[in-house]
C-alpha cells in the first residue's frame, strides 16, 4: 500500500471532490473511487520517486521533531529555501518524511 500523503494536495482534493460528486450521481460505486485514490496513491508515489529531480536547500529553525509509525514530522520557525538562484522566506513549515524505500511501498 502506498502513502496517502498526498490525498491532501490540490490535486488529490481535486481528484476526492470529483469521485464523491460521481458517487452522489451514482454514476460510480465508493469501491470504485476508493480504487482509483489507492491507484492515485501508488501513481503520484512512483511519479515522485522516479521523475523529480530537483533539489532544495532549506535552513531554519527547528521547533518540534516527532518520529512515529516511521514518519518523520518536522516542523521549523524562519526557514529559507534555495535553489539555485532562487530563495524563499517562510515563517513556519512542516515536512513530513517517509521511508521511500519501504518494501511493500509499491504493491
Amino acid at each position: 500500500m502506498a502513502y496517502q500523503l498526498y490525498r491532501n494536495t490540490t490535486l488529490g482534493n481535486s481528484l476526492q471532490e470529483s469521485l464523491d460528486e460521481l458517487i452522489q450521481t451514482q454514476q460510480i460505486t465508493p469501491q470504485l473511487a476508493l480504487q482509483v485514490l489507492l491507484q492515485f496513491d501508488k501513481a503520484i508515489n512512483t511519479a515522485l520517486a522516479n521523475r523529480v529531480r530537483n533539489r532544495v536547500n532549506f535552513r531554519g529553525s527547528l521547533n518540534t521533531y516527532r518520529f512515529c509509525d516511521n514518519v518523520w514530522t518536522f516542523v521549523l520557525n524562519d526557514v529559507e529555501f534555495r535553489e539555485v538562484t532562487d530563495l524563499v522566506k517562510v515563517d513556519k513549515v512542516k515536512i513530513v518524511a517517509c521511508d521511500g524505500k519501504r518494501s511493500n511501498w509499491r504493491d
